[in-house]
């Protein structure tokens, strides 16, 4: 069965229209993602969906909002997919290439992680940028924050 790619907007509320994370993911990526998510980890395919959902819609906002000194952090929750989506080298630097002019969005993380709410600025980032936000995703992590590098651009 052939897919085609959704729209670049969902409306999900009356009046709301958000940006579509599967409009930056080729469907056949997509499904590879779920399914590994699935393989790797003890998730049915409704949370991997949320997972890559959020994962993406992270990404996409990171490579946007590149240089801003925004020191935006996924915490561990959102994190697992994009790790899962880092792994599959290929399609992540397909991915890359795409959506962000051509380079790679490297992951750098820090050793130690940092407490300082940097996952509920994020999730607010992500949204402000037109993404809608699986609050019950981030809100798990609020108090257990990525290990960004203090005032880079990493993710």
């Amino acid at each position: 069965m052939t897919l085609t790619a959704p729209e670049p907007t969902v409306q999900t509320a009356p009046g709301t229209e958000y940006r579509d994370p599967r409009a930056y993911v080729k469907p056949e990526v997509w499904d590879r993602e779920i399914a590994l998510l699935m393989r790797d980890y003890p998730f049915d395919e409704v949370y991997a969906e949320r997972l890559f959902h959020a994962a993406v819609s992270y990404l996409i906002t990171a490579m946007e909002k590149w240089g801003q000194g925004l020191e935006m952090c996924c915490g561990r929750t959102v994190d697992i997919a994009v790790h899962v989506f880092i792994l599959d080298t290929r399609n992540y630097r397909e991915f890359c290439a795409e959506h962000f002019d051509g380079k790679f969005l490297e992951h750098i993380p820090e050793i130690a992680f940092k407490y300082d709410g940097s996952v509920e600025r994020t999730a607010q980032i992500i949204a402000d940028n037109g993404f809608e936000v699986d609050w019950k995703l981030w809100e798990a992590d609020y108090g257990k924050c990525g290990p960004c590098s203090p005032g880079s651009s990493c993710h």
